[in-house]
């Protein structure tokens, strides 16, 4: 006789429970909860680099409401209830890839730091690296894709130290310009200015300006993408024929701005000049197949991007436990 599946689900979960009931709850005693959390980082090979991804953690932007524009409320919830996440609270995850090319040690990004606007499940980078194994001393290179708040807050702790003595930092002239400009402190961007200018002022003599397609690290080139800030830029990092994209923040949401490519973000400079770069940074890697790894994607955020008919789809890449 053949049963309905619900039917046949019930059976199952009758059966069980009365394994549960039969082998009782002092089993369960015998291992306590550890309530201990896993170490938040991930590595892998890219050619004769390696390259250790570490999370600053999760950042919540809440209700998508006003943050994404351009699509009709109540298709935003389906969007993310379809794709089974939180209709009213976004939350983004915070990567950033530290490649080790043999001859430098390169962090692109550095969360928030000691900023807590967006709660006080951030500022865990690190914590993120010790359990990694690096140390901030031992970083040759801090390469900034912008200088929005949650990518250069973690330059200097909470008593206005450098954490990275030995480092050279990489940004887009135009981006250090806009953001430390003390002319837009009255302005909505007040926050951001000032932790641009907490992190990258005590470091500005140690600043040097890339260019879009500069090769200005061996094996990593800047393609600028601009929109989201003036400055921001994408990474293509390559080693003995393999290669990734860093992406910072051409595309914030896994779903929202990829389904969609053209809506637009209210975090965003220009957001039309965003959504073009993002959609033709997307075809470019999409053609290319190019893995990728993106700063707020879900965790490690490594994956392909593949063309669909109104956007694109992102791929997640399994993760490889074994180097």
């Amino acid at each position: 006789m053949t049963y309905p599946v619900s039917r046949r689900s019930l059976l199952a979960l009758s059966a069980g429970l009365g394994a549960s009931t039969m082998f009782g709850s002092s089993a369960l005693a015998r291992a306590p909860k550890l309530g201990t959390e896993p170490s938040y980082f991930y590595r892998f090979n890219l050619g004769s680099a390696e390259v250790t991804a570490v999370s600053d953690g999760p950042l919540a932007l809440g209700d998508p409401k006003g943050t994404f524009t351009g699509v009709p409320d109540d298709e935003l919830r389906k969007m993310l209830s379809d794709n089974f996440l939180a209709p009213d609270n976004v939350v983004l995850e915070q990567n950033s890839p530290i490649v080790n090319t043999g001859d430098k040690l390169v962090l692109f990004d550095t969360g928030l730091g000691t900023a807590k606007g967006f709660g006080p499940t951030t500022g865990r980078q690190q914590k993120s690296m010790a359990e990694a194994g690096i140390k901030p001393e031992d970083i040759d290179a801090v390469v900034f894709s912008h200088a929005h708040i949650d990518h250069i807050g973690g330059v200097v702790d909470e008593h206005d130290k450098v954490l990275f003595p030995n480092a050279q930092f990489y940004i887009a002239q135009s981006d250090f310009d806009y953001w430390t400009d003390e002319g837009k402190m009255g302005g909505q961007w007040k926050d951001f200015v000032v932790h641009a200018r907490k992190n990258l002022m005590p470091v500005r003599d140690r600043l040097v300006f890339y260019k879009d397609g500069q090769e200005f690290l061996p094996g990593i080139q800047a393609l600028a993408a601009p929109g989201h800030t003036v400055g921001h830029h994408i990474f293509m990092i390559s080693s003995e024929g393999k290669s990734f994209a860093y992406l910072g923040d051409l595309s914030h949401h896994p779903v929202l701005l990829m389904e969609k490519p053209r809506m637009e973000f209210s975090y965003d400079t220009d957001p039309k000049q965003a959504a073009e770069s993002r959609v033709r940074m997307l075809d470019m890697l999409a053609a290319g197949r190019i893995a990728v790894l993106s700063y707020h994607y879900p965790w490690p955020g490594i994956g392909h991007v593949v063309k669909t008919a109104e956007g694109f789809h992102f791929i997640p890449q399994p993760m490889q436990m074994i180097l």
